[in-house]
């Protein structure tokens, strides 16, 4: 299965100027390399069969009959090829003579696309040989042969998809031909361009081509004019570009001497699940006052041997790189920004947080701190409260005391041992018995002072749970699953660990810096259970519930795009490649869609939380699900992997 990924091809050929036989020959030495690699669709520059610097010799009857010649040449060359070729050529039609792209597969034109905007200032000239596709009625022509669907707007649908093709000026336009075709279906747009090289060009290119994909929620492939391209005036450095929704995929190093063959595959049924989830992007399609676009089926084909070569990032929560300080800095922004307002709104005099000496309650702390310093209010009105119970050991106590005291807010300390071990003895329950209720009247013991010290207090509690919890339901339902403002409620495991990283390292004096450091190096533990005999936590939390950034990756493909764990589990074996075993991965996969569907009562009423990326399970956000949805058409998935 090829699990909605389309393998696609930018393709830049040496040429000739004038000499089509050698451009064509060219051209079909890199479609067989990309028909080799399994490459359903390829795209080639402008004008690529005479190539496109050929000025007044356009005007010239042999060029044109020999380009006509050349696009015979490979159409036959295709024949026995399952690839959908597009290539560029000049075509006589009624008097006129359009810069069209043409689309063949076996043999056959399936359609051809005149450019519509024709670039005529500065270095440009192209009004003076070629007529735009505005100023002549779509129709058929004849063509080698054969009766060709001509028109601007043509859409070509395959098995895997659906795309258009506009010609390079055209995508410089306030509104290009491919906002039309992606509205009305196609997932896929590919511009045949010669683009030439000028200083700074380059970057507007990649932001006008990431600004069109994203505003079309569509794959978008480029390809431009490289060597052998007339410098007599203008240089073509071969820019090949592949973008999915905004994000550049891949792309050719410029101004190389050789043919290049740029490959990667986009996912249409990403593409398509986000064009759902955006209804501004139904509602503009169905404004859209452009008649609709014909439709070709191109040719059946046989499924083949797929293999993903792009990355699948196994962490795709968490920033890499250099956007690592930006967006660390944007989401803890978020985070106090949210509850700064949330404290002048209220006039709470205090804010409450449990302290427990673990990554939730350390960044939900380091929130507090920020918030309070941005409104000019002193740390002493964050209370931390240390509740030391059964399985708290010496090293998550000693972490949480001594990051509050170098932090400067007011410390409290309350055990929970004594109001437990009565509870136990008021519901009759052994206190050997390390069940569930042992656990969860902990957590609710906790809960319930934080809630009455709040009262006591004029404060506010602050939530600790982030978004990986939430997801598996790994909180007590009115216990820790309760807070006044969860902080932490849209951030994922994966993502807490690197920003309480961040702040240590950007923010905090050498001290700070240590304490936060071991706290991140702690094991996750909700410490409910006694320690070893040496003090050491003996309940690890992915012990129970598999690996966070396992579960965290399943989220984020299951709430984000709606994947199937079909799809899910193939990319997860992508991403993780050999750090897992198939039969570990699917374990934890069907792990977490049994808590994720099993634990929707706890998010149907989540307190309040500010949303920083693009998940979040808040009912009066992203996520509304029935507490009672059955979960059986997922499981089974899972059992059939």
């Amino acid at each position: 299965m090829n699990h909605g990924f389309v393998k696609v091809a930018s393709a830049i050929p040496s040429v000739r100027v004038a000499d089509c036989q050698y451009n064509v020959e060219q051209i079909e030495s890199l479609i067989v390399q990309a028909e080799g690699h399994g490459v359903e669709i390829i795209c080639l520059p402008e004008l690529s069969l005479t190539a496109y610097t050929c000025q007044d010799l356009f005007q010239q009857q042999l060029l044109l009959e020999q380009a006509e010649m050349a696009l015979i040449q490979l159409m036959n060359f295709t024949r026995s090829l399952d690839i959908i070729s597009i290539v560029g050529l000049p075509v006589a039609y009624k008097g006129s003579l359009l810069n069209c792209a043409a689309v063949i597969q076996k043999g056959k034109i399936l359609g051809m696309i005149p450019k519509t905007y024709l670039p005529n200032y500065k270095e440009f000239y192209e009004k003076r040989w070629f007529t735009s596709g505005t100023d002549i009625p779509a129709g058929t022509l004849l063509v080698c042969g054969q009766q060709v669907p001509l028109n601007q707007y043509i859409l070509f649908r395959t098995p895997s998809c659906t795309f258009g093709v506009e010609i390079c000026e055209d995508v410089w336009a306030p509104i290009p031909p491919s906002s039309y075709m992606a509205m009305q279906g196609a997932d896929i747009i590919f511009n045949l361009s010669a683009d030439n090289d000028l200083v700074g060009k380059y970057d507007y290119l990649k932001s006008l081509l990431a600004q069109q994909s994203a505003r079309t929620i569509s794959g978008y492939v480029f390809s431009s004019c490289g060597y052998g391209e007339s410098t007599q005036d203008v240089v073509f450095s071969a820019k090949g570009l592949i973008y999915e929704n905004g994000t550049l995929l891949a792309e050719t190093p410029r101004h190389e001497l050789s043919a290049q063959l740029l490959e990667t595959e986009i996912d249409v049924e990403r593409i398509r699940t986000e064009r759902r989830i955006n209804t501004t992007f139904a509602t503009c399609a169905s404004r859209t006052l452009r008649d609709t676009a014909t439709v070709i089926d191109t040719e059946r084909t046989e499924t083949r041997e797929f293999d993903l070569t792009r990355k699948t990032d196994a962490h795709p929560f968490v920033p890499v790189g250099k956007h690592l300080d930006e967006r660390c800095r944007e989401i803890f922004s978020i985070q106090t920004e949210g509850l700064a307002k949330r404290i002048s709104h209220t006039g709470a005099e205090t804010v409450v947080v449990g302290i427990s000496g673990g990554l939730d309650s350390t960044l939900a702390l380091l929130v507090c701190v920020k918030a309070f310093d941005r409104l000019g209010l002193s740390r002493r009105g964050i209370v931390g409260i240390t509740m030391p119970g059964f399985g708290t050991t010496d090293r998550t106590y000693t972490n949480a005391v001594n990051l509050m005291n170098l932090l400067g807010i007011t410390i409290r300390e309350i055990s929970i041992r004594e109001a437990c071990a009565q509870h136990f003895k008021d519901l009759g329950h052994d206190p050997d018995n390390h069940d569930v209720t042992y656990e969860n009247s902990q957590a609710r013991e906790r809960t319930q002072i934080l809630m009455d010290a709040a009262n006591q207090m004029n404060g506010l509690v602050i939530g600790t749970g982030d978004l990986s919890e939430l997801a598996l339901g790994w909180a007590t339902y009115n216990g820790d699953h309760m807070s006044m403002y969860g902080v932490n409620a849209s951030v994922p495991k994966t993502l807490v660990r690197h920003l309480v990283k961040w702040v240590a390292d950007t923010q905090q004096d050498e001290s700070t810096r240590t304490v936060l450091h071991d706290i991140i190096d702690t094991p996750i533990s909700p410490e409910l259970i006694p320690a070893d005999e040496q003090g050491n936590i003996t309940q690890k939390t992915e012990d129970l519930v598999g690996p966070y950034e396992l579960h965290d990756f399943f989220l984020y493909y299951t709430l984000r795009w709606g994947f199937r764990p079909q799809k899910v589990y193939f990319l997860t074996r992508q991403a993780f490649g050999t750090d897992y075993t198939d039969d570990t991965i699917k374990h934890w996969l069907k792990t977490f869609y049994r808590r994720f569907f099993a634990q929707q009562f706890k998010r149907s009423c989540l307190p309040d939380g500010p949303k920083v990326g693009s998940c979040s399970l808040s009912p009066r956000g992203d996520w509304r699900m029935p507490s009672d949805a059955s979960s059986s058409m997922w499981l089974k998935e899972c059992d059939n992997l």
